[in-house]
This record gives structure tokens, sequence and C-alpha cells, in this order.
């Protein structure tokens, strides 16, 4: 395979808004961070600034290999939040937002294999 392909691209893209998000708007990251984890603006912020980094290196033939691991890496890593905001929205949100939040977690599993896929894109 030569150059981005689409899920790369795609990738890169959900990257660059969830980065951007971290940002513009922490509270709603900050409350799905696990509660035994300290510094929860900070962390929001470090996984902004790795999002960002990642979409960039994404986009770039040089850096995409290693891109690509570090997605996959960041991906796993912010596992616990999501399992966090499921758990949450099953606790005092809505049937269907619990629902939501619960079918949302195995979406991790395709997003690994593209940011895997990603750095195993040639140049």
């Amino acid at each position: 395979m030569s150059g981005r392909s689409r899920s790369t691209t795609g990738l890169a893209g959900l990257f660059a808004v969830l980065g951007i998000l971290h940002f513009a708007k922490p509270k709603p990251f900050e409350q799905i961070i696990p509660r035994a984890l300290p510094a929860k603006k900070q962390l929001v912020y470090a996984s902004g600034a790795a999002e960002l980094a990642c979409a960039a290196g994404l986009l770039h033939p040089r850096t995409r290999r290693a891109a690509g691991l570090a997605s996959a890496a960041l991906l796993v890593a912010v596992f616990p939040a999501n399992v966090q905001m499921a758990l949450d929205l099953n606790r005092k949100g809505s049937t269907t937002a619990a629902a939501i939040g619960f079918a949302r977690l195995p979406l991790q599993l395709p997003l690994i294999r593209a940011a895997l896929n990603a750095a195993r894109e040639t140049r």
C-alpha cells in the first residue's frame, strides 16, 4: 500500500477533532477519567496534546509508523476512561445513554486496528 489510506486519514481527523475538544471543552473529559487518577485536568490536556501529535504524525509518511503505534497505545491508554463513562451512564443516565456508552467500548478495537494498519503503510 502506498500513500495514506482513507482509514488513516479518518483516524487522523478523529484525533485532531478530539484533541482540539480536549482543550476547548475539558470538563466532559475530566468527568470520565477514572476516580482513582489524580490531576484530571492535566491528564485531559496531556491526552489532547497526544491526540494532536498522533493526528499530525499519521498524516506524514516519515512519521506514520511511529504515530500509528503511538495512536494504538493511546487508544489502549484511554480505554479505562471509556469504561468509566459507560459505568457512569449506567448508574445515572438513561437506559439509552447507558446502552450507547457500553456499545462504544468494542468500537475501540477497529480504531486500534486502523492505527496499527497505519503504522504498516509505506511511504
